[in-house]
């Protein structure tokens, strides 16, 4: 934003890094104008939107959707992955939104992004969730 470069400017970086990888669109894309940003998009779509701005060619063909359940009550492996690779998804689009954050003040700093990041690589192995600061309690959902 024009200002001296700062770990705070690189958290900002690096968050809107996330968002493009996860979401497949560039800053400078046609779609975003006025007040529309790939920060906004990204915000306004958690939590009941998420799936419909997920970069397709992240998800193979048929993975996203709810986990479902056999006769017996029981997922399926593919159900189960597919329910990861979501959760895995919106973990890593709040902590892009979470760096994003327009105010400088506003953003984790490097040790919270950290923990965002290690608890998402915890939801994909299927570990427990180290302890720390949450970012979801970071970006505010509107």
């Amino acid at each position: 934003m024009g200002n001296e470069v700062s770990t705070s400017g690189d958290v900002y970086s690096y968050g809107i890094l996330l968002l493009e990888l996860v979401t497949g669109k560039k800053p400078t894309d046609s779609m975003f104008t006025g007040s529309l940003t790939l920060h906004n998009f990204a915000k306004t779509a958690l939590p009941e939107q998420v799936e419909s701005i997920f970069d397709q060619t992240l998800i193979p063909q048929g993975q996203m959707g709810e986990a479902s359940t056999s006769i017996n009550g029981v997922q399926n492996q593919s159900s189960l992955s597919r329910h990861k690779m979501q959760e895995c998804l919106i973990s890593l689009l709040q902590v892009g939104i979470a760096c994003s954050q327009e105010q400088a003040t506003d953003r984790p700093d490097i040790n919270e992004v950290l923990t965002g990041l290690h608890k998402t690589k915890n939801i994909l192995l299927g570990s427990s969730v180290s302890e720390g600061k949450d970012l979801e309690l970071q970006c505010d959902h509107e």
